[in-house]
């Protein structure tokens, strides 16, 4: 029985965030071999695994006509079997394809989780490149026969390159099957041999302290467009996904999960779920619950199985797909990543697709793998390979090209809801005031002349919420709402066009707070904060948070002017809606602090408090 049902990193699509619509076997599919393979030398501790695959192999392809490569494996908590679809739909394009269980994952094997690292993942990874450029070394057994298996139906590119074993490849895969990738070509890069021709990683992190201890008030040059969302700051804990996408929380259900509050119960749940991990993954977890916070040598760990701690050794060409909908690895990630590999040269488009983890569910023609050529994402990425592994049509331009739901709601045209620009940022950036008129909030306004003097105030009251966001994605359903005295709100009055925003809004304000009294306790007493935007229909209703993304800060000196980077989103503002920002003491899917704090901020002349808006058209 499978023991990887714990903590961390999971995802719930099953196919790691690739959504396929398969079609029932036909007699022309291809029948995979199911292999065993061998992987040796992992980590300090020279681990010997095994690798639970299947190589799909076209019809007519073989030693004679060999074909392209593609190797792939699943999202957290998967197996081999969610990339079937792929082999498949790509396997009717003439490329072999190997799916394997990653580390960790299968049965009878007593290898643990190792959080995509370089040393034991990336590594696996390595070697199974080799194997399909034939190397003999790398022993793999058929399960039916027995016997040992040697590639020799690859394309082969050991005289071009002067490298052995260097197949004709390319990897793709979501969420924990995304970082591989980048685990793998930083390997192959490091060791000089580069044999990985092209990735396409999907819903995936930049820096794991990030995703799961986000602090949006300390970015690298104040935004994730610097090329880093590795804060200097201790971010705020994401526990609900943390907890929820153990194999407990989605087996047992949210009732299920303790609350980090209740220290005793959550040492339980973690030290009894994750036997499969390795030690450190185990450690980290439970040392944030515990303490509400990161200690330095979680966040080092988590960002040393992080491509942010690798980029330089990422030269191979590049698509990047993130997720709108997607609060576990946010926009900024994908934007992070995108900025530091165009800096250094490396080729590579990033996509913003409609799903993520948060909604798996992708828009009809988005994306279809088992029939790549007849959806959006799939030519996309049959296009990537075609010119960098098999080495044919035009190179790729380097774009960014984001989806527009209100278009696809009017047309119905996958082509049309989506657009495209030749780099990331887009558009123009429109900046509002805040006006308070009450202790609760006031208006966004444009005109400095209307600020009107005062001053808003709210405060934090427990560790966990009160205020309410969603719940992982075991539930996106239920309206937002922020209790009496727990936020306070600034709107702008009734639009008079629609505003179009694509991008990560920019908060900046000077917040006055108990929290400086109780710096002297570090993390514990610094103040935290939650910023996000809201979409506000005619008389109020409905009040839509884009995606139920927000902003954790956790502001070390309150003294000063801070600038908060909002969530990247892609979302139409309506005529006649109100578009407001706001700023809360908690929320029900983080763990802020154990302290109570009052928060104010004051609007007048001199005082900048303002909202900066990236906005298209």
């Amino acid at each position: 029985m499978r023991r990887a049902t714990t903590v961390l990193v999971t995802t719930m699509l099953t196919a790691g965030g690739m959504a396929a619509l398969a079609p029932p076997a036909a007699a022309t599919e291809i029948v995979p071999r199911d292999l065993t393979i061998t992987v040796t030398g992992l980590g300090p501790e020279n681990r010997t695994c095994t690798i639970d695959a299947d190589l799909y192999v076209p019809a007519g392809v073989s030693r004679r006509h060999p074909a392209p490569a593609l190797l792939a494996t699943n999202g957290f908590g998967g197996t081999k079997d969610d990339q079937a679809a792929l082999a498949q739909g790509f396997g009717e394009h003439g490329y072999v394809t190997l799916s394997y269980t990653g580390i960790g994952f299968v049965d009878g094997d007593p290898c643990p989780i190792t959080l995509d690292d370089r040393e034991h993942d990336g590594a696996a990874a390595s070697q199974l490149i080799r194997f399909l450029g034939g190397d003999r070394s790398i022993v793999a057994v058929d399960d039916a026969t027995g016997r040992r298996v040697v590639v020799d139906q690859v394309i082969r590119e050991d005289r071009a390159t002067g490298t052995k074993h260097d197949p004709a490849v390319g990897m793709t895969g979501g969420s924990y099957g995304g970082q591989i990738q980048f685990a793998a070509a930083a390997v192959e890069h490091a060791a000089g041999t580069d044999r990985l021709d092209a990735i396409i990683p999907l819903i995936t992190w930049n820096d794991l302290a990030y995703s799961l201890a986000p602090e949006n008030s300390d970015l690298p040059g104040g935004t994730a467009r610097s090329g880093s969302v590795s804060s200097g700051q201790t971010g705020v804990f994401k526990y609900q996904w943390a907890a929820l996408f153990s194999g407990l929380g989605v087996a047992n259900g949210a009732a299920d999960v303790p609350s980090p509050e209740d220290r005793a119960a959550w040492e339980t749940f973690v030290l009894d779920g994750c036997a499969n991990f390795d030690r450190p993954v185990c450690t980290a977890l439970l040392e944030v619950g515990l303490q509400g916070h990161p200690s330095q040598a979680t966040i080092d760990f988590l960002r040393s199985n992080s491509v942010a701690s690798y980029m330089a050794d990422i030269r191979v060409p590049t698509l990047i797909g993130q997720g709108q909908a997607d609060t576990l690895f946010n926009l900024q990630e994908s934007v992070a990543t995108y900025t530091s590999l165009k800096a250094q040269g490396t080729p590579v488009s990033l996509v913003w697709q409609s799903w993520g983890h948060s909604n798996s569910t992708p828009a009809k023609g988005e994306l279809d793998l088992r029939h790549p050529a007849e959806s959006h994402q799939g030519r996309q990425a049959l296009a990537w390979f075609e010119h960098y592994v098999r080495g044919k049509g035009p190179a790729p331009e380097s774009t960014f090209s984001y989806y527009r739901d209100w278009v696809f709601e009017a047309t119905g045209d996958i082509e049309q809801a989506y657009s495209s620009a030749p780099a990331f940022p887009v558009g123009t950036e429109q900046t509002l005031l805040l006006s308070s008129e009450d202790a609760s909030g006031g208006a966004l306004v444009t005109d400095p002349g209307a600020v009107a003097a005062g001053t808003s105030t709210y405060a934090s009251t427990a560790p966990v919420g009160p205020n309410y966001t969603e719940t992982a994605a075991l539930d996106q359903s239920q309206p937002v709402f922020d209790p009496p005295g727990s936020a306070i709100q600034f709107a702008t009055g009734p639009l008079a066009a629609p505003v179009d925003v694509v991008g990560s809004p920019r908060l900046t304000v000077t917040l006055d707070s108990s929290a400086e009294l109780t710096e002297a306790l570090g993390p514990d007493g610094q103040l935290v904060a939650f910023a996000k935007l809201y979409d506000i229909g005619p008389d109020g209703a409905p009040v839509e948070l884009p995606h139920r993304l927000v902003s954790p800060v956790r502001i070390g000196d309150v003294s000063r002017p801070v600038t908060i980077e909002l969530p990247g989103i892609v979302h139409r503002f309506e005529a006649g809606h109100r578009l407001a920002v706001v700023l809360a003491g908690g929320d029900m899917a983080y763990r802020g602090t154990d302290l109570r704090q009052a928060v104010s901020l004051t609007t007048g002349e001199g005082i900048v408090q303002q909202l900066t808006l990236p906005v298209v058209g």
